[in-house]
C-alpha cells in the first residue's frame, strides 16, 4: 500500500453536477419540496396502491402487537414516540459500553430518575411490562428520595424502604436494560454478532455490520479502529462463504474513525493519509467479495466524503469489485443531487454502487450547529414529512438508475415500504 495517494479531480464536465450539490446545501425548503413533488408526480392509481398496501401493513403489525409479550410488549409500550422510550433506548445502548458496575449504577441513577414512569403503569396487558414499570417507578422514587430532608414518619419510612430496596431494584433495572440493549445491538464483538445472526441468516436475512461509537480523536485511535475494521472484515468474509456482496453480510465504515482530522480544511492530509487506509480495507473486502459501505456523517463532511469515494471508485485495482457502497441521507436537501453525482461516477467507472438510502441520524445536531453559526438555512429538512418526500423521490431515482445503483432501502415507515414496492414493480433486485 503506498504511503500517499495522488487525488485526481473529476473531469470538468462533472462540474455542473457538483455545482448542483453545492447550490442546495442550505436551499429554501419550500422550493426543494415543490421540485421533489413535481418529480414524484404519482398518479391516482399508484397513490391508491401505496395507501392500501401501507394500511394492510399497519393493520397486520397492530394485530401482531395485541398478542405480543415479553420484550416486544415492553418496546411497544416504551416506543420512540415517548420521552421515556427515548430515554430507555439511550440508556440501554450506553450500558452495553459501560465497563464497571459503579458507573452503570450512577448512569441509571442519573438518567432514569427524571422520567414520568407512572403514566405507563397498567396501560399494557403484559405482566412483564407492568412489573418493569413498577421497577422503573421505584428507581425514580429511590433516586428522588436521596434529596428528602423532611422528618415526617412517612418520609422516614419511604427513605428506609428505598435504602433497603435500592440494590435489588437497581440490579433488576440493570439486567432489564441489558436485555433491551440486545434488541438493538447484535453483540459486543463481531464474533458475537455473527454468531447471533446465524439463525436469522438461515431464514434469508442478511446483515451489514456497524461499530458503535467510533470516532478517532487521535492518530492512535485511528490506527486502532483501522485494525478493528480489518479484523471485522476478515471475520465477516469467512462467514460470507462466497455469497457475494448482495446476498452475504457486509460492513459499514465511518471515515471519521480512520482519521482524527477528517474535515474539509484538512483535505490534503485526508487524501494522503485516510484514503490509503480506506483503500486497504476495500482491498480486503474485495478479496472476500463482501460489501463495504461508506457511512454518512455530518453535512459539512459530504464534500470530502465524495472525494474519498471518487478516489476508491476509480481505483483500477478495485474495478472488478461490485461491493462498494455509499450511504445517502434523505434528510439532506442535497440528497437527490448526490445520487445524480454518484450515478455519473458509477457510469464513468463501470461500477454499480450499493446505495443504502436512510433518512438521517444527526438532525438535532445539524439544526443546532446552523443556529449557533447564525446561518439563514439548514442543510436538512426541518419537517419529517418533507424528509419522507425526499426519501420517496430519492428511492424512485435509485430504481430509475439500476445500472448504476443496487438500491438498499432502510426504513421503518409502512407508507415508505409500500411506495418502494410500488416503484420496484416486478423487480426484486434490491434490498430492504
Amino acid at each position: 500500500m503506498p504511503d500517499t495517494m495522488v487525488f485526481k479531480k473529476p473531469p470538468a464536465a462533472r462540474d455542473d453536477l457538483k455545482s448542483a450539490i453545492d447550490a442546495h446545501y442550505r436551499a429554501d425548503e419550500s422550493d426543494c419540496i415543490k421540485r421533489l413533488l413535481s418529480e414524484l408526480d404519482l398518479g391516482d392509481q399508484m397513490k391508491a396502491n401505496i395507501h392500501d398496501y401501507a394500511a394492510k401493513l399497519v393493520e397486520a403489525a397492530r394485530a401482531k402487537t395485541m398478542n405480543q409479550g415479553g420484550i416486544d410488549a415492553f418496546l411497544h409500550e416504551y416506543g420512540l414516540s415517548s420521552q421515556e422510550g427515548v430515554l430507555l433506548m439511550c440508556v440501554a445502548e450506553a450500558l452495553l459500553r459501560v465497563p464497571d458496575d459503579d458507573t452503570r449504577e450512577r448512569l441509571i441513577r442519573d438518567k432514569l430518575g427524571t422520567a414520568d414512569w407512572e403514566k405507563h403503569l397498567g396501560r399494557s396487558s403484559s405482566l412483564f411490562v407492568n412489573a418493569s414499570t413498577w421497577a422503573l417507578m421505584m428507581t425514580g422514587k429511590v433516586v428522588n428520595m436521596h434529596n428528602i430532608r423532611g422528618r415526617s414518619p412517612e418520609a422516614q419510612v419511604r427513605r428506609l424502604v428505598a435504602r433497603l430496596g435500592e440494590p435489588v431494584v437497581r440490579e433488576s433495572v440493570n439486567q432489564a436494560m441489558k436485555i433491551m440493549g440486545k434488541q438493538f445491538v447484535m453483540g459486543r464483538t463481531i464474533e458475537d454478532a455473527l454468531e447471533r445472526a446465524r439463525d436469522w441468516e438461515a431464514r434469508g436475512y442478511s446483515y451489514s455490520y456497524d461499530m458503535l461509537g467510533e470516532a478517532a480523536r487521535t492518530m492512535e485511535d485511528a490506527k486502532r479502529y483501522f485494525k478493528s475494521y480489518k479484523d471485522a472484515i476478515a471475520a465477516i468474509g469467512k462467514t460470507a462463504d462466497g455469497r457475494g456482496p448482495y446476498n452475504g453480510p457486509g460492513i459499514s465504515v465511518k471515515l471519521s474513525a480512520l482519521h482524527p482530522r477528517y474535515e474539509l480544511g484538512q483535505v490534503g492530509r485526508v487524501m494522503d493519509e485516510l484514503v490509503p487506509r480506506l483503500r486497504a480495507l476495500c482491498m480486503d473486502a474485495a478479496k472476500y467479495d463482501i460489501g463495504l459501505s461508506i457511512d454518512a456523517e455530518e453535512a459539512d463532511r459530504l464534500d470530502i466524503s465524495l472525494d474519498c469515494i471518487e478516489a476508491i471508485s476509480g481505483d483500477p485495482d478495485l474495478k472488478d469489485w461490485q461491493g462498494f457502497g455509499v450511504v445517502v441521507q434523505a434528510y439532506q436537501k442535497r440528497a437527490p443531487f448526490v445520487l445524480d453525482y454518484l450515478a455519473d461516477m458509477g457510469k464513468r467507472h463501470g461500477r454499480r454502487f450499493m446505495v443504502r438510502l436512510v433518512k438521517g441520524a444527526y438532525w438535532d445536531m445539524e439544526v443546532k450547529r446552523a443556529q449557533e453559526l447564525g446561518l439563514k438555512g439548514y442543510p436538512v429538512f426541518t419537517r419529517k414529512a418533507n424528509t419522507d418526500v425526499s426519501y420517496l423521490a430519492c428511492a424512485r431515482k435509485l430504481f430509475a438508475n439500476t445500472d448504476a445503483f443496487y438500491p438498499q432501502l432502510a426504513t421503518h415507515n409502512a407508507h415508505t415500504i409500500s411506495a418502494v414496492l410500488e416503484f420496484a414493480g416486478n423487480k426484486r433486485d434490491f434490498e430492504f
